[in-house]
């Protein structure tokens, strides 16, 4: 699915995530951005039979006692299932989930530092990271720069 289409699908089901289509039209330029950025129009993620998203929790190599918890977006089926396979758990599913959910999704998640988007199946061990401070950064910079319209600036 092209970008554009995901974001009007993510307009049409913002009520399903608590959103109102006009905030999601809102913080739409933002997200395209980052995801034309990115490889992949979907990526999987690992999750459980409840459909709750894996996380995982990494300390810094510098500072041990600094952590954060990272989602891992794979680009592939085949790359999430090589990591299911080390992790053991047969509970464990990846389910595509479209670049631009994915974006608005981690926004309202507050435990998720940041995702990491693996970009080929043949490279697990480096990805680009995003951290959920960085995205809301961008977003509140954008509806400043949208003042102008009388935006209310609850939204981000």
């Amino acid at each position: 699915m092209k970008l554009d289409e995901q974001i009007q699908v993510l307009i049409d089901e913002a009520p399903r995530y608590g959103a109102e289509p006009t905030d999601v039209n809102y913080v739409a330029p933002v997200l395209k951005a980052i995801a034309e950025r990115l490889k992949h129009p979907q990526y999987y993620i690992l999750q459980n039979l409840e459909q709750e998203w894996l996380t995982i929790t990494i300390a810094d190599q510098t500072q041990p006692e600094v952590t954060k918890t990272v989602v891992y977006a794979f680009p592939s089926l085949e790359a999430a299932k090589a990591n299911t396979s080390t992790l053991h758990d047969p509970q464990l599913v990846a389910l595509p989930i479209p670049v631009i959910h994915l974006l608005f999704q981690m926004l309202a998640m507050k435990p998720i530092d940041s995702i990491v988007f693996f970009e080929t199946s043949a490279n697990l061990q480096s990805g680009m990271e995003l951290s959920r401070q960085n995205l809301q950064i961008l977003i509140e910079q954008h509806l400043q720069s949208l003042r102008g319209a009388n935006i209310p600036p609850d939204i981000a």
